[in-house]
């Protein structure tokens, strides 16, 4: 079975130590068809990398929502 591998970007809010970085990536590693996570503080961001079929990008947002933090897909698309 050929799995395609995907990547979103995460919005984060409420992020403001060391720990919590810990916590989302946590908790993002946990998730089932996630391949991949980065998390930074600076950016309030989260890059991951996800398993197409296995997950979705809503479905990843739920699972920071989840540890405490609120989270949304990050718009990529360019301006028009």
């Amino acid at each position: 079975m050929n799995t395609q591998t995907n990547e979103v970007t995460l919005e984060i809010e409420g992020m403001s130590c060391g720990h919590c970085v810990g916590r989302v990536e946590e908790a993002l590693n946990a998730g089932s068809g996630i391949v991949g996570v980065t998390v930074d503080l600076s950016t309030n961001s989260a890059q991951v990398k996800f398993n197409e079929g296995a997950t979705s990008a809503a479905a990843i947002a739920a699972i920071v929502t989840e540890a405490g933090y609120d989270a949304k897909p990050k718009d990529t698309s360019p301006a028009a």
